[in-house]
């Protein structure tokens, strides 16, 4: 995606067990864009201003539902579906905090499947004042810097922890090739019932779904590091049953096959945050 410069940083040690990265994107152009996002299982919140400051994204539509209006400042929910970012046609810059899975959970309190595909105004996670901080910055720099002030203060204040999902969680990333919900429930001694129940709770979706989507993010990030030369062996990396099952899960959760991503590598970006193309 050469139109637009990404910037991936790692959070302070201070929220590191909460947040994946910042990522903060740049754009020089002067024509709209239609950024196709890959669902990450990652939720997160998103500044965004255009060189007129004014908000840089008209709309976020999704499968079933498209949100106009949207705020300089939001939150979003993990989400299992593909979306479609629609910028104005004007230099912009976004920052990005990426959460963790359990991010909603632990920094918020809050049951993440209540917020799973959804995308929450400043006053609706007490961040109003920080809206308006945010606009009155000068730099990104200070930007970066009072959204790391206010997740901290956010940690602190909720201090809620689910210590067995945040370790299926890691153990998902580091098997992610061959993890089953049964091998889960036999590694960490837990019945099938809780497992399903803490983790909707915790991670906003069923842990057989987010498998699917941490997977198919996987081979995004294979096909655009260039290391597998067919898409075959992407799908046989990935322990996929066969390849019309890999084809299907990439169309479901990023609108196009394999072939016609490997064909538009020059405008896709894959990094720690996710995944994109336009």
């Amino acid at each position: 995606m050469t139109t637009i410069h990404f910037n991936v940083l790692p959070p302070p040690a201070a929220l590191s067990r909460d947040i994946e990265c910042l990522r903060i994107a740049d754009y020089s152009g002067d024509r709209s864009l239609e950024v196709k996002v890959c669902p990450s299982g990652y939720p997160g919140i998103v500044f965004q201003l255009a060189s007129d400051n004014n908000a840089a994204i008209e709309s976020i539509a999704i499968r079933s539902a498209q949100s106009s209006h949207i705020p300089f400042l939001f939150l979003h929910g993990q989400g299992s579906e593909p979306s479609i970012m629609r910028f104005r046609g004007l230099p912009y810059t976004t920052i990005q905090i990426v959460f963790k899975p359990h991010g909603l959970y632990s920094l918020f309190g809050w049951d993440s499947a209540v917020h799973n595909q959804g995308l929450l105004t400043p006053d609706r996670f007490d961040a109003v004042e920080l809206e308006k901080q945010l606009l009155s910055a000068s730099s990104v720099d200070e930007r970066v810097e009072l959204l790391n002030r206010f997740l901290m203060a956010a940690v602190k204040r909720t201090n809620k922890r689910d210590e067995l999902i945040e370790s299926t969680l890691d153990y998902i990333r580091d098997h992610i090739a061959s993890i089953s919900v049964h091998e889960l429930i036999v590694e960490f001694h837990i019945s099938e019932r809780q497992f399903q129940k803490r983790f909707a709770r915790v991670v906003g979706m069923p842990p057989n779904l987010f498998i699917r989507v941490r997977r198919v993010n996987e081979a995004l990030r294979m096909m655009h590091s260039g290391k597998c030369e067919r898409l075959s062996d992407v799908a046989y990396t990935l322990n996929y049953y066969d390849q019309s099952h890999f084809i299907r899960d990439m169309k479901l959760f990023s609108w196009v096959s394999p072939k016609h991503i490997a064909m538009k590598v020059s405008e896709f970006h894959s990094d720690l945050a996710g995944s994109s193309y336009l």
